[in-house]
């Protein structure tokens, strides 16, 4: 297959290892400008910069909340995403409480995705980031209901820093609980144009990855 652009919109070129230089930053923002990608995702340190080197280039700023682990407080998710716009994110990808889930606390993990959503509309959106491999089918199907009914724009499937990454039984169950009420991201595992085409056909509409020049190139390395 050819070179096929079209891949670019659904990519958020994502940059979170804990080593991330100005250097590899700048390089992510040059090849998302280049590329036509829909943001560049980083870690909260990093928003100010990276807004800075995509000012005026329809490339959005994604930075992380609650990252990697989702068991900060609500107030403390809240305050990173105020702050993270301030400094310039379009979107926040925050992560669920995982443990409260796995308890069934379900009122505090909508509460706390909710805190995040009000911190953050309408000035940026918000995929919350249920992190598939740690759950159960039943659970992630909980977590998707209550990542609906608190507001976020999106459902995303993994962090990147767990056990594993989006499934096809994962991302057919997310579609059956939230329908066209919210978005789905599929991150981790990302890596060629075989598997954006399976999630895209299953109502996908954003990867996280750091293999976005490979799918839009279509090669395998």
């Amino acid at each position: 297959m050819a070179y096929d652009p079209s891949y670019a919109q659904y990519i958020d070129h994502t940059v979170l290892k804990a080593d991330t230089t100005r250097e590899t930053l700048l390089r992510f923002c040059n090849e998302a400008k280049q590329y036509g990608f829909a943001s560049v995702c980083v870690n909260p340190c990093n928003i100010a910069f990276v807004a800075e080197q995509l000012k005026g280039s329809g490339v959005k700023t994604a930075a992380v909340v609650g990252f990697p682990l989702g068991a900060n407080k609500s107030a403390v998710k809240a305050a990173e995403a105020r702050e993270a716009i301030a400094d310039g994110a379009d979107e926040i990808d925050m992560v669920i409480n995982i443990g409260a889930l796995k308890d069934g606390r379900l009122d505090y993990v909508r509460e706390d995705i909710r805190a995040v959503v009000e911190a953050s509309h309408p000035q940026a959106i918000v995929k919350a980031i249920i992190e598939e491999s740690a759950l159960t089918p039943e659970e992630i199907a909980i977590a998707a209901r209550l990542v609906m009914e608190a507001g976020a724009d999106f459902v995303k499937t993994s962090t990147g820093f767990g056990s594993g990454g989006a499934t096809e039984e994962g991302v057919r169950i997310i579609r059956s609980v939230v329908g066209d009420r919210c978005r789905i991201k599929a991150a981790t595992g990302i890596n060629n144009r075989a598997i954006c085409d399976a999630f895209l056909k299953l109502g996908v509409t954003r990867f996280g990855t750091s293999k976005g020049i490979r799918i839009v190139e279509d090669r395998e390395a």
